[in-house]
């Protein structure tokens, strides 16, 4: 049986977040417009995207919906990539991790000045 690691725990937690955000990017409402059309408060939608409530499935189904979207939850095997990822990433010297992170850190950089120009 599988044990989520770091990294899928927090994209676990980070889920109804980043679905709204996408939503909302998707058809253009604001939080405010969600949420009135949802029938919720506004501070549903702000706290959900900001990371501090988790919403029921219903819920989460119910604010999609408010703005046309559908959300599909589908089954596939459990795949541990990021899982060995983050044991690989733990087993690293301290030396070793700063010097992965400030490779990240560049390549983030990059893919955000390349996002940047294109605007």
């Amino acid at each position: 049986m599988a044990t989520m690691g770091p990294t899928r725990m927090r994209d676990s937690q980070g889920l109804a977040a980043n679905l709204l955000k996408l939503a909302r990017a998707k058809t253009g409402v604001s939080q405010a417009q969600m949420a009135a059309l949802a029938g919720v408060p506004r501070s549903t939608v702000e706290r959900i995207e900001a990371g501090t409530r988790q919403p029921s499935l219903p819920t989460l189904g119910r604010l999609l919906a408010a703005v046309d979207l559908d959300m599909r939850i589908r089954l596939e095997p459990y795949d541990d990539h990021d899982d060995v990822l983050d044991a690989n990433y733990a087993a690293m010297t301290p030396e070793r991790r700063a010097a992965t992170d400030a490779r990240h850190e560049a390549m983030v950089a990059l893919v955000d000045a390349g996002r940047a120009a294109q605007r």
